[in-house]
């Protein structure tokens, strides 16, 4: 019997943008290809930040360099994504939120959102895909969504329908990027501890919330985001295309 041959999670010569990654699941995703061998090009609008983190990286032996990016800017962002690409994989961790209630929403928190969330997102995607598709190549588009692109929350509406959008237009790209070998997946984690989140967790009333909804009952960690990106970056699943994976110990399951 010939027994079948398990696929490789090596990224070895393939070229990485990690949008995001001056900080929490950015700096993890980017971490992960990175030691997985991919050139990784970290990029976050704190590009000191993002100097002293390559700086690291290197010091390790890995591949990695930094870049300057504004995903709000799409124009800029097109621009620099064509002069320093074509990129075998996304992973685009950008995000902003503006958590109000409903009735309190304004427009510039809307905006804010928006500008961020989806038409950033949804721009770099493009201009990723438009570098690979110029140059004949299969890749790998990598969106950090939420577990709120799947569910409501509360003072979340506008954040939701931010991230709802992404999956929208995920599954869109998927069907047009197809043919072209080019996949583009999500990953949706649940209430992940960084600096970002810390206040949240900080207060009893709603960290006994999350974790209520939050099935393993333990708080999410960025290494727990890890695994999911360098699955869908890799050969491992290269028959993946146009889903989600939920990080969220069970909080949609509810």
């Amino acid at each position: 019997m010939t027994l079948p041959n398990p696929p490789s999670f090596r990224l070895d010569g393939q070229r990485a943008l990690v949008a995001g990654a001056s900080s929490g699941i950015g700096l993890a995703c980017a971490t992960a290809l990175a030691e997985a061998g991919a050139e990784v090009t970290l990029a976050a609008r704190r590009i000191e930040a993002l100097e002293e983190i390559t700086g690291e990286m290197t010091a390790r032996g890995w591949k990695a360099a930094a870049l300057r990016l504004d995903v709000a800017d799409v124009e800029a962002t097109a621009a620099t994504v064509a002069d320093h690409g074509p990129f075998d994989i996304l992973v685009n961790s950008a995000g902003v939120a503006k958590h109000t209630k409903a009735t309190e929403t304004t427009p510039e928190d809307f905006d804010t959102v928006m500008g961020v969330n989806l038409r950033g997102a949804y721009f770099l995607t493009q201009a990723v895909a438009r570098g690979l598709i110029a140059a004949g190549k299969p890749g790998s588009l990598i969106n950090i969504s939420s577990q709120m692109g799947h569910v409501g929350g509360l003072d979340r509406a506008v954040y939701c329908a931010s991230k709802f959008a992404v999956e929208g237009f995920t599954k869109a790209m998927a069907l047009e990027f197809g043919p072209q070998g080019i996949r583009i997946n999500t990953v949706c984690p649940t209430f992940i501890l960084t600096s970002f989140t810390q206040a949240t967790f900080d207060d009893p009333a709603k960290r006994d919330w999350l974790m209520q909804k939050i099935k393993l009952g333990r708080v999410g960690e960025t290494e727990d985001i890890m695994g999911a990106v360098l699955y869908l970056a890799s050969p491992a699943s290269s028959l993946v295309t146009g889903t989600a994976i939920l990080v969220d110990g069970g909080w949609t399951a509810d």
